[in-house]
């Protein structure tokens, strides 16, 4: 099927860049094929002309204009079903001087069923491999590592939090920080420049995870925190009463304490003024 953009479209523009057949322009824009301009298909909001899409069959394993449309409103258009085979002969016309080898990045290949995975290790890594398939190429790294969850600062302040990003150009990891990851903000990879733009799946994604571990850390921590000072009023508590009682020991010892034998007058000069 062609990718069409929905009435969703809030006009950000991330998508437009993506597209690795320039399929897709603002809304009002004349769209052009070979010299030949044509009247605009949209005039409210980004259109992707289905002559020219591909669904980035030829280029990329996904369809980059909804890897980072931040609405999700770039989604397959159910009146234009297209195969693969039809996809990948429109990526050589339009790109006549391009290499296409038979391994060609392609969706329909992405999401072809994977082998049965073997038991043990192997399995598990085999079915992290099978879920990563349906995912984003730019995926969140939220099950990073505890260092790279190390905040700067105040552990619990969000503005310390930063985000592990793995670019889909490079595959290279760089962060964001968290208080600016937001739905349609355009952010790019330090080492090719690659844009990424959080859609609303994955910003819903991230803020549970960040937003579930430190809240269950810091009540954790509080939780702790009350225990302890309940712990040290009562080491208080004990510590005050048993100076009470050391006190009382010592007053009863005080009155205890007689000297042995019987009191003797002093004697010689003294004694006189006696």
């Amino acid at each position: 099927m062609a990718t069409v953009i929905t009435s969703d479209c809030i006009n950000c523009g991330a998508c437009e860049p993506e597209c690795p057949n320039t399929a897709i322009y603002a809304g009002g824009v004349q769209w052009e094929l070979n010299g030949a301009k044509s009247a605009a298909i949209s005039q409210d909001f980004y259109y992707i002309v289905p002559s020219k899409c591909t669904e980035c069959v030829g280029f990329f394993d996904h369809e980059a204009c909804a890897a980072v449309c931040p609405v999700d409103c770039c989604v397959p258009d159910p009146k234009i079903p297209e195969t693969e085979a039809v996809l990948i002969a429109r990526a050589k016309e339009l790109h006549p001087g391009d290499p296409f080898p038979a391994d060609f990045p392609s969706r329909f290949r992405k999401n072809e069923a994977a082998p049965p995975a073997s038991a043990g290790a192997n399995g598990a890594a085999a079915a992290a491999s099978a879920q990563s398939a349906g995912s984003a190429p730019a995926p969140i790294a939220v099950s990073a590592a505890p260092a790279e969850l190390a905040t700067t600062g105040v552990e619990f302040d969000p503005v310390g939090w930063a985000v592990p990003v793995i670019c889909k150009d490079c595959q290279e990891r760089f962060t964001i920080p968290y208080r600016y990851f937001q739905v349609g903000v355009v952010f790019y990879c330090p080492q090719c420049s690659g844009s990424f733009v959080p859609n609303s799946t994955l910003y819903k994604k991230v803020r549970a995870t960040f937003e579930g571990f430190y809240a269950k850390r810091r009540a954790q921590r509080e939780a702790n925190q009350r225990k302890r000072a309940r712990e040290l009023e009562l080491f208080d508590r004990k510590q005050a009463t048993e100076m009470e009682q050391f006190a009382a020991e010592l007053e009863k010892l005080a009155q205890e304490m007689k000297p042995a034998g019987k009191m003797v007058r002093p004697k010689g000069i003294a004694a006189m003024f006696t």
